[in-house]
C-alpha cells in the first residue's frame, strides 16, 4: 500500500480549474517532486492534499484512509507535515520556541497535569525539549536555539520551519518551494540539509520546486 495515494483530483475555484485530473503515489522513504513555473498550481496541489481547501473531485488516501474533508491539524496528526512558500512563524518567539510549539501536539499530561505540574508533565516537557533541540542540530541551527526568529537570515528561518514541521512525527514532510529567494549558497546548505533529513530519519518527501537543479539534487 502507497504511504499517500492522490487519485483524479480536480479543484474548481469559482468558473476556473486550477488543478485537472491530478495523481500521485509516494511510497515510504520515497522523494517526489513537482516542477512547474510560477501559477502553475502547485502550491494549490499541497493545499488540497494538506486540507486548506477540499477538492472538487477525487481521492486523497494516507495509509489507505480517506483524508478529504477533514481538518488540517487532523490530517497533520496522521503523518503529513508541511511547510509553507512564505514562511509562517511567529515574531515573538524563539526558534526553540517555535519547534516545541508544534511538539505540544503529543503531550498527554492533560490539563490537570499543567496546572499541577506533576512528574509526568515535568518528564514530558523535558523530551520536547530534548527533541526540539535534536532537530534544529539536525538541520544545522541548533546553536541559534535561544535567538529570536526576527534575528535570523532568510536561509535560516527556511530550517526553522522544517524543524517546526518534523516537529510533529511525519511520516511524509511536504515542502513547499523550500529555496526560494535563497542566493547559491543558501540554496545549496538547503539542498544538503533535505537529503540529511530524508537519509537521517527514512522520511518520505514530497517538494514543490521551479528549479530542475534542486530536485535533481536532492533525489
Amino acid at each position: 500500500m502507497s504511504l499517500l495515494r492522490v487519485e483524479h483530483m480536480t479543484h474548481y475555484f469559482g468558473g476556473l480549474r486550477a488543478v485537472n485530473d491530478f495523481n500521485l503515489t509516494v511510497e515510504p522513504g520515497q522523494i517526489r517532486g513537482l516542477i512547474g513555473p510560477n501559477g502553475a498550481g502547485k502550491s494549490t496541489v499541497f493545499n488540497l492534499i494538506t486540507g486548506l481547501y477540499k477538492p472538487t473531485e477525487g481521492r486523497i488516501l494516507l495509509d489507505g484512509e480517506d483524508i478529504v474533508g477533514r481538518q488540517p491539524y487532523q490530517i497533520a496528526a496522521m503523518g503529513l507535515g508541511r511547510t509553507f512558500q512564505n514562511l509562517q512563524l511567529w515574531r515573538h518567539m524563539t526558534v526553540l520556541e517555535h519547534v516545541k510549539m508544534a511538539r505540544y501536539s503529543k503531550i498527554t499530561y492533560g490539563l490537570i497535569g499543567a496546572f499541577f505540574g506533576t512528574a509526568q508533565r515535568q518528564r514530558e516537557e523535558a523530551a520536547i525539549e530534548a527533541k526540539a533541540y535534536s532537530l534544529l542540530d539536525l538541520v544545522g541551527v541548533g546553536h541559534l536555539a535561544e535567538q529570536n526568529v526576527t534575528n535570523l537570515p532568510y536561509g535560516a528561518l527556511r530550517r526553522v520551519e522544517m524543524a517546526r514541521a518534523l516537529a510533529t512525527d511525519p511520516k511524509i514532510l511536504f515542502l513547499d518551494e523550500p529555496t526560494a529567494g535563497m542566493n547559491p549558497e543558501e540554496l545549496g546548505q538547503m539542498m544538503q540539509i533535505i537529503r540529511k533529513v530524508h537519509r537521517e530519519l527514512n522520511l518520505a518527501i514530497f517538494l514543490i520546486e521551479h528549479r530542475m537543479k534542486v530536485c535533481h539534487g536532492v533525489v
